[in-house]
């Protein structure tokens, strides 16, 4: 990890929301990619589960973003998601995306979203870990916090994603 990088633009916007919070996170540069979780567990040395993915998704009567803060080696089970919002979900092609969060894909942090974003979703599985890390606006930007501040730091729902008899926790 080399922590002392100057910022790029999109991870200091990323410092700066985290900072409006009242969060005291340091968005830190790595090195090696963290564009998938996998990627992101090996650069900062951690379990793959404690990294947060953001996905973005799309309803498609409302055209209204969705986005989904998962655990690395979980998938999103979209009948789920749509049985929540009682509408059909897709998966956000990357110009939708960069004009919702003002991000690329590959770097979505779980704040700091150019749009407000209403429908914000956390797994579950995030809260088995004590401190977990999300990207920071670019492929090499990222930030820890603890588990249990994603859903206040985002105003998000935790959930079951993959399905089961209960899905809003």
């Amino acid at each position: 990890m080399n922590k002392n990088q100057p910022l790029a633009k999109s991870a200091q916007s990323v410092q700066e929301a985290l900072a409006k919070k009242g969060l005291d996170c340091k968005v830190i540069v790595l090195s090696d990619s963290t564009r998938t979780a996998n990627d992101a567990a090996a650069a900062i040395g951690c379990e793959v589960g404690q990294i947060v993915k953001s996905l973005i998704f799309k309803t498609v009567e409302t055209h209204k973003p969705v986005l989904i803060l998962v655990s690395g080696p979980n998938r999103v089970d979209e009948k789920v998601i749509e049985l929540l919002l009682g509408e059909k979900i897709v998966k956000a092609d990357a110009d939708y995306t960069r004009e919702v969060t003002g991000f690329a894909i590959g770097g979505i942090p779980p704040v700091g979203h150019k749009q407000t974003i209403h429908n914000i979703l956390i797994d579950q599985d995030l809260l088995k870990f004590e401190e977990i890390w999300a990207a920071a606006g670019t492929p090499h930007a990222v930030f820890n916090l603890q588990s249990k501040e994603l859903a206040v730091l985002t105003a998000g729902k935790v959930i079951s994603i993959m399905g089961g008899d209960s899905y809003v926790i």
